[in-house]
């Protein structure tokens, strides 16, 4: 099975840069959408032999998720069940015979760090909910989880050292969460590979000279590990700041 991930960093604007001619070709069992910004009624995307889920946020214009499945899940959820969480449109769970299937936008620390807090709190609460659901099934999740883990996972660590995204403290958080049994996907297969980035910032020409981070993950449970064929950052594919993520998988 094929799945894909990409924060569209606003799905209107990305539609009139191609999004569905990606879409199309890639032919996805299951393809997840980050930053769709935007309300109930303000697009209506057409996706032929998909059923389509979208959790927006009470802000207009902001954060916001969407998932678009060939299988009709056996249950639908919205959220992680928190109130303080669930305002933003930030997670979509699927419920497939065999597996949990998760989209999230982990919130962003913001400048001077002034949302670090929350957020340390979001990736307590967010591990606790993913343990949850594995008490039942193996969990497959996938975002823009705003952490560039190791200093291989963006081009300039040094600089960037207390910067939103590379903070000493949700780098460790991302840690304890491959601590608690899960597998960071793209590096179980490239474990030393350079240069590969899924965010790029807009300004200073960023994408262009590469100086960008990785922070678009598929991470599975341990579970799956033996299943799992490739993974797979499209660098190539245009439309956003981001780029998608694939995961390649046999369930």
């Amino acid at each position: 099975m094929k799945f894909i991930s990409w924060n569209v960093n606003g799905i209107r604007a990305c539609v009139q840069k191609g999004f569905l001619d990606f879409f199309k070709e890639a032919d996805a069992d299951i393809f997840c959408i980050q930053e769709s910004k935007m309300q109930e009624g303000q697009l209506e995307l057409d996706t032929p032999g998909y059923h389509q889920y979208w959790n927006y946020a009470k802000r207009k214009g902001y954060s916001g998720t969407a998932i678009f499945t060939k299988e009709e899940p056996l249950s639908v959820y919205y959220g992680i069940g928190i109130e303080e969480h669930d305002q933003e449109g930030r997670v979509i769970t699927l419920e497939f015979g065999d597996y949990y299937f998760v989209t999230v936008y982990t919130p962003n620390s913001q400048n001077e760090l002034a949302r670090l807090p929350y957020r340390m709190q979001w990736e307590e609460d967010f591990l606790a909910y993913l343990k949850k659901l594995e008490e039942k099934k193996p969990v497959i999740f996938c975002g823009d989880l705003n952490v560039a883990h190791k200093e291989i996972d963006l081009k300039n660590p040094k600089t960037n050292r207390k910067n939103a995204g590379f903070t000493d403290e949700e780098r460790e958080k991302f840690s304890t969460l491959l601590d608690a049994g899960f597998i960071d996907t793209f590096r179980y297969f490239y474990p030393d590979m350079e240069g590969i980035y899924s965010w790029w910032s807009y300004r200073f020409s960023a994408r262009a000279k590469n100086a960008g981070w990785r922070i678009d993950y598929f991470c599975v449970s341990e579970a799956l590990k033996e299943r799992l064929k490739d993974a797979k950052i499209l660098t190539d594919v245009m439309g956003s700041d981001h780029c998608p993520v694939e995961l390649d998988i046999e369930l």
